[in-house]
């Protein structure tokens, strides 16, 4: 044995290495015993050694610690260890019975064999404990090397066995040996418990550890089954299966869903994209160089840091997200960057297997190969598909977990910035383009994620393509490259112009949601004004160019299509016609054409993907800068306010001059407010009072001067910013709720009787933006949110407008005054009111944005400056009640000389006597609360206090309270399949006969595309072709016609359905847009903005832009398939038998994957709503978030929200991978049957074969996608579901009926009113708020309606507009009943000045006539007698100056004047004023008396009243009370009758 052998590993063994007969050209192959021991040995070790790295990874990752020992880790170091026993023994024993004195030598083999498994084995077994340790449950790596192991030591397994048989032949044969066998008897045992061993360590992988014992984040009962599951269970997705069954079995709600994956919720993801993005800002200015600890998620807080800068750094141009996120999500993508280029490289031995295969079928005629070899290459190609499968399906895994995190991590980051952008930044944007920086531009990325790689992958692939075949066709290859590269710089001018397309399609539709977003929000008004079909047009305008941008896209998309089906053709074409024209020589073999094609085919994807890609990194480039200019925007200084407690007041001004961005608007302010004092700031509209209020808060922009506050703040914004939470919620703000203190703040702030009018009390929710409360009570929520809140300073802006004067009075004593609940604080407050004045510590008098004087009451008087004028000017109103004047008086006749003075409030108290009567309203409610003096009062009223909430807290009615609390609906998620109707509502937008063209379309491209296949193998298997040219060239034209063919077909398959969806989007639009603009007012009350808005951007984007991509992929993939199943049963007809289990499989998978992934994916997109809308709602409370300073607790409500939608996305995600891992493996096995039943089936015509083994290399992607697509069509559709629904909803009466052509054109003539036992309720369902009222007003009369809150006294108003339809009785106008005409020719007759000043952004001219039918010169006087003409004179672009969003860019007061603009430019015979004068400063308020006076002289004016004056003069009252008319007649009369409940109200208010 000792001769010598040739190679270095023969002798490493002592036997030979590698012997090809015995291997290769056998009919039974077999391996050496060297190469079973080394080669199959090493490549298990060898793998593990070079992947052990990322068990290391995974310790350090691993979140979680201890794994308690159980019978499954036990059993793990048992068998190992008897692993190390063995390998040990077995060098042991070499070095014992061989070399040295035995005669059997001793070879490196014996030695190193057990040594380098030895090792191996040691450093599994020192992981094992280790995982315990830290918490990980299973390891991939372990797994694979012990799979590896065990399937490389079968051969093994085999040769011993035969080994063993041959040695007892020679022991039977009796003859006498010399030979010993007892290494080899002890080699044979070692093996085979060596094997056992392996398998075992196999299956013990197969399982996970137990659960660990100490883990960071809490592991509910629901957590998700991933995180327990084997490494097996995770690649083949087994752990979802339970999911998808009970998704199956019945439609999945939330409950169903797992929580997050700890390292996917935000508590992980942000602290580290916090910390690299803080070190970016770092990097781009110099003069910064302090360092920070890595980010901590230190109860929750996340500090990001302000790129804008400090105004010290020199700055280096903008930071950006992209560095943060490479390194932040960087490692996980690396890692997917490998496993990609793993399944590239596989993907390429599938041709060269496809050539031995055809190789063997040539085979068959002249000199057949033994058919194990057959087999072999089907098994093979089989293995390859199934590998690249299982690898794919991770890497696709692990680029959505990155994508998902970039967007947790963007989303959070946007929502942190807005929290504290300026002012400035603030103008640049409206909410709703903020809010599409997350919806939209945040969503990109994770969209983009997945292909990210295609751009090293794709050019890859081309390359590694070209090599292959080259070496198949030579230089010919080089033409058809050519032709590619051709194509390129085509398609890239085709790319760009989709491109600029797509950003202007972006832009209108921008436009178009904001519009949208001011008509919802501003949609009573519209209502009430008639306005809707001028804001309707807007709309359908913007959308016209939108639909137009959209139809050009599809026509450039068409031209791709054309281009790309002809791209591989004429490739193809023009690399098989050089090669065959170059040289006589070449000719075209069956396994040239088929390997050549499947090369190309591979091609084909990456040659389609690049160019889209490009255009996919455009737009993601368009988003990185647009959330890029807004993370770098400027934000609020947090230093222009200091908190030195040395200072001797709580806050004070010195010397400070503050801007909103552009000119000065306040300069030499000087304020300082003393502890527990009480500051007022009074003057005009305009005159920066609450400018001075936001300068506190820090909103300002700080030119000059220091602004110091010491303690914490609670702020009362002048509109008030409620939240849509319960009432409770919006007072407690996120504090505890304490009982006592709480009821407390109600009575202070006049809330008890409103809340008892609430269906469900303090646990009503209030609507979006406060929509189901009054003005007044939004104000005293605002308010009982800061005296609740209990802070040291307390900035209120004009709290008392929106309430009565004597709710204001109850508020002012019990909550701001001397003797309020905030006696103790440090108080600024803004008032128009005088009466309260005496009470203050100090005033400060503004004028034009500067201080013009201050002091004290009494010091003020005697100036004689700004201050007595206000006061005078405040007297002539009459405006305030006897009681109070006569304190004025006594304070005034107290400070000395003031003759003037003196009589103005003489002449004031007569006129107080004469006119003493009030909206009364809940202050004094029936069981008068108060009580008559204030001592006894209050103790009396504790007492109550404490009774009240625990009689009202039984459980019983607590139940009650939720229910009836539900204002809005929660939003419908619609459940189990979508109804055929909607399909059928789909088809017949689309319309028909495109319908029928796409089908039609599609199956002529795969006849063409078969029929050019078929011709090749035609031509390929013909012999005469090489001598007669004339042939070879009318193979050629005939291959070349096909082509042509396919390439118009493919335009027009692809344009058909593409105009078809389009005008389908634009029907459906259209109907949505009408339907909504002429849904019924309650409609609105009860669904929230966000969510008819979410119609019009997500689920209109998705008519317009998915459905049109999807269905036209889903109608090619399927015939596709068809095409493939037809190509396969031409050539192995047997095929057919195993299509059926297969289709069974195919479906089972499908049906299962569609229920659950299409209510995963509806239940991600109700959950996302909410993160927008919540969004929304920080973005318009900002200020009053950053004044309370809870801007943490928001943070982590807005991550929560994300934490919620991640929880649904996660499952969609896990669905798709768990589906195409099966529907892969479905392919897989056509591949297998295809190639084996070609191999078996005696299939000589190698042509045949190489095709269907080719279609049905393809077929797995193409099932794959037909799955996606169809189900796609399903997730897609359920937007065409809901717009359809919202088209269903119940409408309002029609805008214009027939007979109202008749009526004159200044119908009203008179203006006469006359109820008729009117009744009228909100909704179905509730009580009545008006139940039968009767009255008559003759024309020109001016009527003022009082009652308490809840009264009925805006039901009133809403009933007249018919925004409420009568539930009973009838209103006759001009004797004729409103109830018969057309909502428009009513609503456009009658003036209303609403009760909230809602503008819309767009010139003041629109918002003062968007119909377009006025002169300037009307325009003009009308702005004259609103007081506005100056105003609108000073302004550069006058009439056409622009207004913010919301009107954001005027005052309160001045959007009020523009509303009285309206109601002149209107001038109908009947004026409705709703509460109109409450945010107006007096001589604001005299200025709107006096004009209504005079302009509506001949009118009939209706005033729901406020304030005395307004009611004074007035020829009648009404008093409501819960719904019915107590009294109506002349006020002289019923303050001459001591008993009517008018005189009582006025005696309550100490009036009489």
């Amino acid at each position: 044995m000792a001769e010598d052998i040739g190679s270095p590993m023969d002798r490493f063994c002592g036997s030979t290495f590698w012997n090809a007969t015995e291997t290769w050209y056998t009919n039974n192959p077999d391996f050496t015993p060297c190469f079973e021991q080394t080669a199959l040995v090493w490549m298990p070790c060898a793998f593990y050694w070079a992947f052990v790295v990322f068990d290391f990874y995974y310790l350090k990752a691993s979140l979680d610690r201890n794994i308690p020992w159980n019978k499954l880790s036990v059993s793990k170091m048992l068998v190992n260890l008897g692993l190390l026993v063995i390998t040990a023994l077995d060098l042991i024993m070499a070095l014992v019975k061989k070399g040295g004195d035995s005669e059997l030598p001793l070879y490196d083999l014996d030695v190193w064999g057990p040594i380098i498994k030895f090792v191996t084995f040691l450093l599994i077994f020192i992981f094992i404990p280790l995982n315990r340790k830290y918490g990980v449950q299973t390891s991939g790596c372990q797994f694979i090397f012990w799979f590896l192991l065990t399937v490389l030591s079968i051969p093994r397994c085999r040769t011993e066995v035969r080994a063993a048989a041959d040695r007892s032949k020679i022991d039977d044969s009796q003859q006498p040996s010399e030979s010993d066998f007892s290494w080899e008897e002890y080699m044979y045992v070692s093996f085979f418990v060596s094997f056992t061993l392996y398998c075992c360590m196999l299956l013990l992988n197969c399982f996970a550890d137990g659960q660990p014992t100490q883990t960071k984040y809490q592991r509910g009962e629901n957590e998700i089954p991933e995180l327990s599951a084997s490494f097996l269970s995770r690649i083949t997705y087994q752990w979802f299966d339970k999911m998808a069954l009970k998704g199956y079995r019945n439609p999945l709600e939330e409950k169903h869903l797992w929580d997050l994956r700890p390292q996917d919720s935000c508590s992980e993801v942000m602290p580290i994209f916090a910390y690299h993005w803080n070190q970016n800002v770092r990097k781009n200015y110099k003069g910064r160089s302090k360092t920070e600890p890595k980010a901590q998620f230190s109860n929750g807080n996340v500090t990001f840091e302000n790129p804008h800068g400090e105004k010290t750094g020199r700055k280096k141009g903008m930071a950006s997200i992209m560095p943060p996120i490479y390194k932040s999500f960087g490692g996980v993508f690396l890692f997917g960057a490998l496993m990609k280029l793993i399944t590239d490289t596989l993907t390429f031995a599938q041709p060269q297997v496809l050539s031995l295969i055809i190789g063997f079928v040539e085979d068959q005629r002249t000199d057949p190969q033994p058919e194990w070899k057959g087999i072999l290459f089907s098994v093979t190609l089989f293995v390859l598909a199934a590998a690249q499968t299982f690898i794919l399906g991770q890497y696709f895994h692990r680029m959505f977990i990155v994508g998902l995190r970039i967007r947790t991590a963007l989303i959070n980051a946007i929502y942190r910035k807005a929290l504290r952008i300026s002012n400035a930044t603030k103008k640049e944007s409206t909410v709703g383009e903020i809010v599409n920086l997350m919806a939209v531009d945040a969503q990109r990325f994770m969209e983009l994620t997945t292909y990210l790689n295609m751009i090293w992958s794709a050019p890859l692939q081309i390359g590694l393509a070209l090599y292959f075949l080259w070496q198949q066709l030579g230089p010919s290859v080089l033409a058809g490259l050519a032709v590619m590269i051709i194509l390129i710089p085509v398609n890239g001018v085709i790319a760009s112009r989709i491109k600029t397309y797509q950003i202007r399609q972006m832009k209108y539709k921008d436009e178009r949601v904001k519009l949208m977003n001011e008509v919802l929000s501003g949609i009573k008004v519209l209502k009430l004004y008639a306005w809707e079909p001028s804001f309707e047009k807007q709309v359908l305008d913007i959308r016209d160019k939108e639909i137009a941008t959209l139809r050009s896209t599809a026509y450039l998309n068409a031209s791709t299509s054309f281009l790309w089906s002809c791209a591989p053709f004429l490739v193809s074409l023009v690399t098989f016609a050089t090669y065959v024209l170059t040289s006589e020589a070449n000719q075209l073999s069956v396994e040239k054409v088929f390997v050549s094609l499947a090369l190309f085919d591979i091609m084909k994807i990456p040659l389609t993907v690049l160019p889209m890609l490009t255009v996919d990194i455009a737009e993601t480039q368009v988003s990185v800068k647009r959330i890029n200019k807004f993370l770098n925007s400027e934000e609020l200084d947090p230093n222009s306010v200091l908190h030195d407690s040395s200072k001797p007041h709580p806050m004070s001004i010195e010397n400070g001059e503050f801007s909103w961005g552009d000119e000065i608007t306040l300069r030499n302010i000087n304020i300082e407010v003393r502890k527990s004092n009480l500051v007022a700031l009074v003057g005009t509209v305009g005159s920066g009072k609450s400018s001075v209020v936001q300068a506190f808060l820090g909103e300002m922009e700080k030119l000059a001067g220091v602004v110091n506050t010491v303690g914490k703040m609670a702020y009362v914004p002048q509109q008030a910013w409620i939240q849509n939470a319960t009432v409770r919620d919006n007072i407690l703000f996120g504090q505890q709720y304490d009982r006592k203190r709480y009821n407390k703040v109600i009575d202070a702030c006049a809330l008890r009787a409103d809340i008892d009018i609430l269906s469900a009390g303090d646990l009503t929710e209030i609507g979006e933006k406060g929509i189901n409360l009054s003005g007044g009570q939004k104000q005293r929520i605002s308010l009982a949110r800061a005296v609740y809140c209990d802070a040291d300073l307390y900035l209120l802006d004009d709290p008392l407008s929106a309430v009565d004067s004597h709710v204001g009075k109850h508020i002012f004593e019990e909550v701001i005054g001397p003797k309020g609940l905030l006696a103790r604080k440090s108080r600024i407050l803004v008032t128009h009111g005088v009466t309260f004045l005496p009470q203050v510590d100090s005033i400060y008098v503004l004028k034009m944005g500067e201080i013009s004087e201050s002091g004290t009451f009494d010091q003020l008087v005697k100036n004689k400056g700004a201050f007595a004028d206000f006061i005078i000017q405040h007297l002539q109103d009459g405006n305030a009640e006897e009681e109070e004047l006569n304190q004025i008086k006594r304070q005034i006749s107290s400070t000395g000389d003031v003759p003037e003075l003196l009589g103005s409030v003489e002449k004031a108290i007569k006129l107080a006597r004469t006119e003493s009567l009030s909206d009364s309203i809940s202050v004094t409610s029936a069981d008068s609360l108060m009580g008559t003096g204030s001592g006894g009062s209050l103790r009396r009223r504790t007492r109550r206090q404490n009774s009240h909430d625990s009689v009202a807290s039984a459980a019983s009615l607590k139940k009650k309270q939720e229910v009836e609390g539900k204002l809005i609906e929660t939003e419908k998620s619609q459940t189990g399949g979508v109804d055929f109707a909607v399909y059928k509502h789909y088809i017949k937008s689309v319309g028909i006969f495109l319908s029928v063209a796409t089908l039609v379309l599609n199956f002529v491209f795969q006849a063409f595309q078969i029929g050019s296949n078929l011709w090749l193998t035609k031509w390929a298997n013909d012999e005469n072709v090489g001598n007669d040219t004339g042939l070879r060239d009318m193979y050629l034209g005939v291959y070349g016609a096909f082509g042509f063919g396919q390439g118009i077909t493919s335009f027009f398959s692809d344009l058909a359905p593409a105009l078809g969806t389009l005008h389908a989007a634009s029907v459906l639009h259209t109907m949505l847009l009408g339907n909504v603009m002429r849904a019924p007012m309650n409609m609105f009350d009860t669904t929230p903005v966000g969510r008819i808005l979410s119609r019009f951007s997500k689920d209109v984007e998705s008519v317009d832009q998915k459905m049109p991509q999807v269905i036209n992929d889903c109608i090619w993939c399927a015939f596709e398939v068809l095409a493939t199943i037809v190509v396969i049963s031409m050539s192995t007809p047997i095929f057919l038998a195993v299509i059926v289990p297969i289709a069974l499989l195919y479906y089972f998978a499908q049906r299962f994957y569609v229920a659950t992934s299409r209510q995963l994916m509806r239940l991600e997109s109700v959950s996302r709503s909410p993160i927008y809308s919540h969004f929304g709602e920080t973005v318009t409370g900002a200020p009053t978030i950053r004044a309370y300073n809870v801007g943490d607790r928001f943070i982590e409500e807005s991550d929560a929200k994300v934490d919620k939608n991640q929880v649904c996305k996660y499952p969609s995600v896990i669905a798709n991978r768990w589906l195409a891992i099966r529907l892969e493996m479905v392919g897989n096995l056509i591949i297998l049957f295809a190639s084996l039943f070609a191999v078996l089936g005696g299939q000589t015509d190698p042509g045949l074969v190489g095709l269907s083994v080719s279609y049905a290399l393809q077929v797995t992607q193409t099932l794959n996608w037909l799955v996606r697509m169809s189900s796609d069509i399903e997730t897609n559709i359920v937007s065409v579901e809901r717009i359809k629904e919202y088209g269903e909803t119940k409408q309002e009466a029609a805008w214009e009926l027939e007979q109202d052509k008749d009526k004159p054109k200044h119908w009203p003539e008179e203006g006469r009113v006359e109820f008729q036992n009117f009744q009228v309720r909100y909704r179905e369902g509730l009580d009545l708020v008006l139940r039968g009222v009767s009255f008559n007003i003759t024309g020109g009369e001016k009527v003022g309606i009082v009652g308490r809150t809840g009264a009925g006294k805006s039901s009133l108003t809403l009933a007249l507009f018919r925004i409420i339809e009568s539930a009973g009785g009838r209103i006759m106008i001009d004797g004729v009943d409103i109830a018969g005409m057309g909502l428009h020719m009513l609503r456009s007759r009658l003036t209303i000045i609403p009760q909230d000043p809602v503008l819309f952004s767009g010139s003041l001219r629109i918002n003062l006539d968007p119909f377009e039918i006025k002169t300037d010169d009307e325009i003009w006087k009308a702005l004259e007698l609103s007081h506005l003409k100056s105003f609108v004179k000073s302004l550069t672009a006058g009439l056409n100056h622009e207004i913010a969003e919301g009107g954001e860019n005027l005052s309160v007061g001045q959007r009020q004047l523009v509303c009285l603009a309206r109601a002149l430019l209107r001038k109908t015979k009947l004026l409705v004023l709703d509460e109109a004068t409450a945010a107006v400063d007096l001589e604001t308020d005299d200025l709107i008396q006096k004009t209504i006076r005079t302009e509506f002289k001949e009118c009939t004016v209706l005033t729901i009243a406020h304030r005395l004056n307004t009611i004074l003069d007035s020829d009648k009252v009404i008093v409501l009370d819960k719904g019915q008319i107590t009294e109506f007649a002349s006020p002289t009369e019923l303050l001459d009758n001591p008993k009517s409940a008018f005189y009582s109200m006025a005696k309550d208010a100490n009036l009489v």
